[in-house]
């Protein structure tokens, strides 16, 4: 392997020329590595040799994007693509702050850089709501559109001039607007700028406490209460309080007296009452 000299303070020193640095082994990659690291830190930055080791390190380290991006194949081979161009952005922060005193390999080091810049991606370009592609597409449109009317007219456009511009149906158009609304998502504890007392979250705006919730504690404290009664008190129970049915409907059904219907039923409760306030 030829070897290339690089002067610095007046003392010569040899690194490897390499060729086709992307095509190094892997194994081999690490042991010149530490080579090429241990000259970046004695030369000059922004010389012809320091950018030389730097580029050399970059492309024989490629491996490690590829690596890091197999992860993430299920994307498919369009997405690979921007992944890998990503990872390698990782892989150049790595080597611009890797230190040969850290004692630790550069492979361990850089990893996790070039899988952080991947995630930061996805987290910076995913959708937060999954929509159809059609619609995601639709999107990309629609921003385009929007910006070169509001350009051309100096005011936000109609619906019916999206539509002509972007060759869609309005309900398209709307479709899309809607869509674009699950592009990114906001925390409920998220800050609103101008609120009176400066602490108020976008929760304390939206929603409100479902009384109903009150009631579920309850239902699943009386379900096993209600399976212990026999076939015809829990139908009882079922026609007068799912069904709604009056207690004369009742009575006809079990062939009783409105007055005897009344009786039962409020046997029934008073057991159930019982049995839920013994469970406090």
């Amino acid at each position: 392997m030829a070897t290339t000299t690089v002067q610095r303070t007046g003392h010569a020193t040899d690194v490897p020329e390499i060729a086709v640095p992307s095509q190094v082994a892997p194994k081999d990659a690490r042991e010149l590595s530490r080579l090429f690291f241990d000259q970046l830190a004695v030369l000059e930055e922004g010389t012809p040799e320091y950018q030389y080791a730097r580029n050399t390190l970059i492309e024989m380290n490629m491996s490690l994007v590829r690596f890091a991006a197999g992860r993430f194949r299920s994307r498919g081979p369009e997405e690979m693509e921007d992944i890998v161009q990503v990872g390698m952005i990782g892989l150049i922060k790595a080597i611009d702050r890797f230190e040969l005193s850290r004692e630790v390999e550069f492979t361990s080091f850089a990893v996790p850089y070039i899988v952080g810049e991947i995630k930061r991606f996805f987290r910076d370009t995913s959708w937060a709501v999954h929509v159809p592609r059609r619609l995601q597409e639709a999107r990309v449109q629609l921003a385009r559109a929007n910006e070169e009317l509001r350009s051309r007219l100096g005011r936000t456009p109609t619906t019916k001039e999206l539509s002509e511009l972007m060759s869609l149906p309005e309900d398209e158009v709307v479709e899309a607007q809607l869509a674009s609304n699950g592009y990114k998502s906001a925390s409920l504890d998220a800050a609103i700028n101008g609120s009176e007392d400066g602490e108020a979250a976008l929760a304390d705006f939206i929603g409100a406490d479902d009384a109903a919730l009150g009631l579920v504690e309850d239902f699943r404290a009386l379900a096993p209460m209600i399976a212990e009664l026999d076939e015809r008190d829990r139908r009882i129970i079922h026609w007068r309080f799912v069904e709604e049915l009056t207690q004369a409907q009742i009575g006809e059904r079990l062939g009783v007296s409105q007055m005897h219907v009344s009786r039962l039923l409020s046997r029934l409760l008073a057991r159930l009452r019982e049995g839920m306030l013994s469970t406090d």
